[in-house]
């Protein structure tokens, strides 16, 4: 029994019982990648319906590959990279309404946000399109406002969150004195008025950002030492992962008006890889990949007992290092494919196709209800001003078909925070804002000179010491 008994009581009609998962041929992965090997519990993979974008081993910096889908086969080493971090890159994620936009957090203590050429990389890409700097620790978490153009969240290890408005480079929102300790994840609600925590404390903390409150936390969520993962789910109740005091790994369902009990909890089995949670809101499935495990485990999310149901595990040989999760609308609707996840393995990545076993030919539109599409609902000034959007959803009965995107303008504005410090300095006539104005903007251009002359001389050393040899 792989602990999953306890879901098998009833057999219950559901569309998704026969899903069954197939990795594709070797011919379709792509190969002799050195995938990172930094201790982060993170999925170290993004992917849209035009790259597959991996965190890779790089020495004297942070790098991570971006290739097109079709890209497969053996990728060579020469292959170019993005490369602008100077430490190890933690997380990516892809911008949900623009397929070239791409976010990375680093050990070096930056965000940084990334166009991507239309067909890919041809040389290397050192300059993001902006750097956010605002974390003093580590940057572990970066994750894209679902509805609002240009919002992005980002967590660090100095257990700050900042939500940025990328359009303008500014620090819009930050989080302090919420988590009192290394913050697990974070993630946005469907229509990211809300964001729900997992935190190194225990505590699963439901937070309005823009108001700067918690509306509802649960402490000791599961009771196990090891990292706790939450999500939110589309009718706003949050699914959670983490381990008991057993060290049992356990997945909870939880309403966030009343947290004192979870909906539901279940024990999983014994191993002790984090469950990183994907979750599929069109069908209410959620997939749990396990880091270090070698199988992927489904369930469905409906509001009959137990509310949790065990569907199926899909199991192969190789333990995955990470995992990318295809958005809906890059999938193949013509096969029935449900999902699609991109397994890291030390040096390959290997796509896995879940599919609904259909006889017919027709669009199956039970599997396929309409779903967030590429556009936005709202601009961040008016997310940040306090209007909400509701993903804006289209239909995949033709398949897919990207429109053209835009490039990501950003017009930088000094920082909104270090405007309010300005402020607090008293008695300034306006005469002396206005030289503070200018002498913080020439003090945050030389910065950022003198970051791009780090790199240059990073780089230079670097390729004077491969001459050197």
């Amino acid at each position: 029994s792989n602990g999953c008994d306890m879901f098998r009581r009833v057999v219950r009609a559901s569309k998704f019982r026969h899903v069954f998962g197939q990795a594709v041929k070797n011919d379709q992965c792509y190969d002799d990648i050195r995938v990172s090997r930094v201790t982060w519990d993170s999925s170290f993979c993004a992917v849209n319906p035009k790259f597959v974008a991996i965190i890779i081993e790089a020495s004297g910096g942070g790098a991570f590959l971006v290739l097109p889908l079709l890209k497969t086969g053996r990728i060579d080493k020469a292959y170019p990279t993005v490369c602008g971090h100077t430490g190890p890159v933690l997380d990516i994620d892809w911008c949900p309404h623009n397929d070239h936009v791409i976010a990375s957090g680093s050990e070096d203590c930056t965000v940084m946000v990334w166009q991507i050429p239309e067909n890919g990389l041809v040389t290397p890409l050192a300059e993001p399109v902006v750097v956010l700097e605002g974390h003093s620790k580590r940057v572990g978490i970066v994750t894209w406002h679902p509805t609002a153009r240009n919002v992005l969240m980002s967590a660090g290890c100095d257990n700050l969150i900042i939500i940025w408005n990328v359009g303008t480079g500014e620090a819009m929102i930050q989080l302090e004195d919420m988590h009192p300790d290394v913050i697990f994840s974070a993630c946005w609600s469907r229509n990211g008025a809300l964001i729900c925590t997992a935190c190194k404390d225990k505590k699963i903390r439901v937070i309005d950002p823009r108001k700067e409150k918690i509306v509802a936390e649960k402490d000791k969520a599961h009771d196990g030492a090891r990292p706790m993962r939450a999500i939110f789910l589309a009718d706003g109740n949050i699914f959670t992962t983490g381990f008991s005091r057993m060290s049992e790994r356990q997945l909870a369902l939880w309403n966030p008006k009343s947290m004192e009990e979870p909906i539901s909890v279940h024990e999983l089995d014994t191993s002790n890889g984090v469950l990183l949670p994907f979750y599929d809101a069109d069908t209410n499935v959620v997939y749990l990949c396990g880091k270090g495990d070698s199988s992927i485990r489904y369930f469905e999310i409906t509001d009959e007992a137990p509310f949790v149901h065990y569907l199926n595990t899909f199991s192969s040989k190789e333990p995955q290092r990470g995992m990318g999760y295809m958005p809906k609308r890059g999938l193949d609707v013509n096969k029935c494919e449900i999902a699609r996840f991109y397994k890291l393995h030390e040096r390959k990545c290997e796509p896995i196709i879940m599919t609904v076993p259909r006889k017919s030919d027709l669009f199956q539109d039970d599997l396929y209800p309409d779903t967030a599409g590429p556009d936005c609902a709202i601009e961040a000034e008016d997310w940040f001003d306090g209007k909400n959007g509701e993903p804006i959803l289209i239909s995949l009965k033709n398949g897919y078909v990207p429109g053209k995107n835009r490039d990501l303008k950003v017009v930088k504005k000094s920082n909104v925070l270090e405007g309010k410090l300005a402020k607090k300095a008293e008695n300034t006539s306006p005469q002396n804002e206005g030289k503070l104005e200018e002498l913080l903007r020439e003090v945050k251009s030389l910065r950022d000179l003198v970051t791009l002359q780090d790199r240059r001389i990073a780089k230079l050393e670097d390729q004077i010491s491969k001459v050197a040899i």
